[in-house]
Order: structure tokens, then C-alpha cells, then sequence
């Protein structure tokens, strides 16, 4: 986004700002963002349209888009002002081995191997880490240097939606949902 945003000619560099990073292999949807562009004298500021235009010429062959862009006051920052951020991670279930995903769900889904999971004790299990608490056990190494306390505000387990998922029941798949909110998140934590 970076390289594309210095496309559109600024008279500064452009400085951008995500309100949150993705773990590898994570895919981010309505993820905001914010960067300032100072244009040339003379030179009307982008409205909300031509910005998401512009970018997204720009963006090309990138598999990312901008949705929608908007001014912005002068505090608001993407990832300060964030209110809450929401994981959403998707499992198939019933897989014996990985090439039985459907080829329309391959990286967007994990399918844990062995048997059937007890939805009901990670449900029963899930309420103990809702509200703030040290989340030390749950954080990667890399990590030390924030503090491991973090609020869990959701830790949803429910059926979820696949592509064709009613296609695939018939061939014992089935797609789940984990639905994790909070504030903020330790790397790798979830």
C-alpha cells in the first residue's frame, strides 16, 4: 500500500499506518488504515472517491482492495483509535488429510487433524479467558517486551459458513467458526 500511495505524486512521502498487522497466512478483512497527502500548491485534496480510485490502480496485481476512504481529523490515528479488533478463524472438520480441502477453501481455513473436537468443553473452557487477565502462556517469545495483559472482550465457537459448505456435508466436512474480540492482541496470541 506504501508503494502505491507514493503513485499519487505527494509533495512529502507519505507516512501509513494500519490498524493492525496479520499473523502469516492470516487474512485481514475491513482493515483500517490511515496516511496523510499533502499535494502540490494549487492542487485540490483527493476526495474519498479518487483516493480509493487511485490506490487501487495501483494496488494491481496486489490481492488487496481499498473499500472505501474518508477525511479524517487530524487525531485520529488507524491503530490508536481502534475500538476493538476481531479474529475470525475458520475450521474444517472431518478432513483425514489435507488434500481433501476443497481447492476454494485452501488457505482460508485450517483443518486440525484427528478426530472430532468437543465444541461444547472449548465453549465451557473459552469463558475462562474472557475479561483482562495475564496472557503470558498465550504469547510468542518475540513478544517479552509488551506487557501480556490484554482484555478478551469475545471467544465465540459456532457453525460456520463455508463456500458450498452444504456441498460438503455430504462428504462429512464441516466448517467452525472462533471468533476472538479484544482491544489489542499479543503477537500471536490468538
Amino acid at each position: 500500500l506504501q508503494r502505491a500511495a507514493e503513485q499519487l505524486r505527494p509533495l512529502a512521502p507519505i507516512r501509513f499506518h494500519i490498524s493492525s498487522r496479520t499473523d502469516t497466512g492470516v487474512h485481514a478483512l475491513a482493515n483500517a488504515a490511515h496516511l496523510d497527502v499533502l499535494r502540490p500548491p494549487g492542487k485540490a485534496p483527493f476526495t474519498g472517491h479518487q483516493l480509493a480510485q487511485g490506490l487501487n490502480h495501483h494496488l494491481r496485481p496486489e490481492p488487496i482492495r481499498i473499500l472505501s476512504a474518508q477525511r479524517v481529523p487530524s487525531t485520529f490515528h488507524a491503530r490508536f483509535c481502534a475500538l476493538s479488533r476481531t479474529y475470525i478463524y475458520r475450521l474444517l472438520l472431518g478432513c483425514a488429510h489435507h488434500s481433501q480441502i476443497p481447492v476454494f477453501e485452501r488457505d482460508l481455513c485450517w483443518a486440525p487433524a484427528g478426530g472430532p473436537l468437543d465444541i461444547a468443553a472449548m465453549r465451557e473452557a473459552g469463558k475462562f479467558l474472557l475479561g483482562t487477565h495475564d496472557f503470558s502462556t498465550f504469547r510468542s517469545l518475540h513478544s517479552e517486551f509488551q506487557s501480556p495483559v490484554r482484555t478478551l472482550l469475545q471467544l465465540e465457537f459456532q457453525p460456520g459458513p463455508g463456500f458450498l459448505a452444504h456441498h460438503y456435508q455430504h462428504r462429512g466436512l464441516e466448517f467452525w467458526e472462533v471468533q476472538v474480540k479484544g482491544r489489542a492482541f499479543l503477537y500471536r496470541q490468538v
